[in-house]
Order: C-alpha cells, then structure tokens, then sequence
C-alpha cells in the first residue's frame, strides 16, 4: 500500500521565504537553506519549493538558484515556478530536482505537460492547479498566483491534466491559504474522484485532524502545508504519528 506523504511547502520570493494569506499579505518568515537544513534533521517525505514571482516577472527557473540548494536537500523535491518549456524541466532535473511543477503554463498549454511526460516520464510532472470557490459553490481554476480567473471546472481541468500526462496534481484553495481553518475537503473530494492519479492536498492546513480530515474525507494520498509549520509547534514528525495512530499508512520515522 501507497504511504501517505506529509509534505512542508516553501514559498520563495526575491529576499527569502514567505508566507500570506490567500496568496497576499507576504510576510518574511526566513532562510530557505535554513529551513531545508530543518527538514533535513526532521527526514520530512518530500519538499515543495516555489518561486512564487517567477511567472508574474516572466522569469524562466532560476536553474542556479536551485543547484545552490538542491545539493543541500537530503529527500525528494519538487520546484516550481516559472516552467513554460520543457528544457526548463530538463534543466531543472540536472540540477536535482525530482519532480517539477507547472502551474499557469499547464493550463495555457496543455501540450506541455504531454511533452514533459513524454521525455521525462509523469513521475516528474505534476501540476499545480490553484483554485477560487465562486459565491454559487462552484469551484474555478485561477492562474497567475491566485489573480486570474479562468472561467474552467476545477474538476474538468483537472482530467485535462491527468489525460496529459500529469502525475499528480498539486491542488490548493486560494480562499484557505494560509488560514489554518482547514483545506476544502469538498473540493479535494471532487478532484480526487474525477482522476486516478494521486492527489496533494493544500491551502489551510491548522492542526494535524485537518490533515487526517483531507485523507479519509477528501480522499488526498498526501498533504502539503506551510504556515502549520511556519507559524506553530507542530511538526511533519507528529502529523506523520497522528495518522499513524489514526491508521493511516505512513513512512516510518
């Protein structure tokens, strides 16, 4: 059986890691080296690294920004931010990633992601779809971090990725980032029935039943967080033991 995957997101902007809410009100909350040297120490599951102002500044991937860290990063990684091509997904598995995320450049192109998955395999490609939920309860996909609504079903486009080639998608709720009231379990649960690939959940992660709520009810085969993290006590360690005590199968300390 498949382990359920805790896994901590890091948001990187010009000057260092941030963290808002509802993708806004960044707020400073440190070094990335020193955090992924944390996490080292922690053995987290896997680690998601997004440069958040990349795609907003036209920026293609930092491929030297990430080599820098990547050295450094003892446990799979995920990097996005940026991708349009993809030699930038060659480019940026030289350098260490394992797997890479394309976000507004997978929903403009989904021909991306069927040519990444055709040269590198879909085990490398997932994509990040970004989500608003509209006053009707109907859930749209947003792209360029948060601000442009799409007018798409999140669940239509999120079979738009699986049948691409995607291997997992990466699925957050702009409206609960950062706020720790817990993910959108209703949307995860959507997502999760309209594709067979595995599931991240994100956005609003507070306390470890949050996690176990987004498994057993959304359906997720992993989580991502980052102000639980940030901002509070709690440790990937403790949510790995909470769904351990819980029944979840979880990687062993």
């Amino acid at each position: 059986m498949l382990k359920t995957r805790i896994i901590p997101t890091l948001l990187y902007r010009d000057y260092g890691l941030v963290k808002g809410v509802g993708f806004d009100s960044w707020r400073h909350v440190g070094s990335l080296m020193q955090s992924i040297k944390v996490y080292n120490m922690r053995n987290v599951d896997e680690l998601i690294i997004v440069d958040i102002k990349a795609t907003g500044d036209g920026r293609t991937p930092d491929c030297g920004w990430v080599n820098d860290f990547a050295d450094d990063c003892f446990m799979p990684l995920t990097v996005g931010g940026g991708v349009i091509s993809p030699d930038h997904v060659g480019k940026l598995l030289d350098v260490g990633a394992d797997k890479v995320a394309m976000n507004t450049a997978a929903y403009e192109d989904p021909g991306l992601v069927r040519k990444v998955a055709a040269k590198y395999g879909s085990q490398c490609a997932v994509v990040s779809i970004d989500f608003r939920r509209n006053a009707d309860g109907s859930l749209e996909v947003v792209t360029h971090s948060g601000r442009n609504p799409r007018g798409t079903d999140l669940a239509e486009f999120a079979r738009i990725a699986e049948d691409s080639g995607a291997g997992e998608i990466l699925l957050t709720s702009v409206d609960l980032d950062g706020t720790m009231k817990g993910y959108d379990l209703e949307a995860i649960k959507v997502v999760s029935d309209a594709v067979s690939i595995p599931v991240i959940a994100s956005g609003g992660a507070g306390c470890y039943d949050h996690m176990l709520d987004a498994i057993r009810q959304g359906g997720a085969t992993a989580v991502a967080a980052a102000s639980i993290f940030h901002f509070t006590e709690q440790t990937p360690a403790e949510a790995r033991a909470h769904l351990r005590k819980a029944g979840i199968p979880v990687r062993r300390d």
